[in-house]
């Protein structure tokens, strides 16, 4: 599933994440399970409202690789 992120359009990170969210552009949401629960709580709470899509990743580096970058990645969301 992680996949997905390499080729589709899509955010990486909490804040563009939340912002498409808001805007109802986020197809699958993706959620590292090592990430602070208390960071995306509410991300959670508003993907499961908009009912989107959420796959746990397994940990914030290799959610940070599937998107291409050199860090770590809490959420990432690949958009409609």
């Amino acid at each position: 599933m992680l996949e997905k992120l390499e080729t589709q359009n899509k955010t990486v990170g909490i804040k563009q994440s939340m912002k498409a969210l808001n805007q109802d552009r986020v197809a699958v949401l993706f959620i590292a399970r090592d990430a602070e629960d208390y960071l995306v709580q509410n991300m959670k709470q508003m993907a499961d409202g908009k009912h989107v899509q959420i796959v746990d990743a397994a940990s914030m580096k290799e959610l940070g690789k599937a998107c291409g970058i050199d860090v770590g990645a809490a959420v990432a969301a690949v958009l409609k």
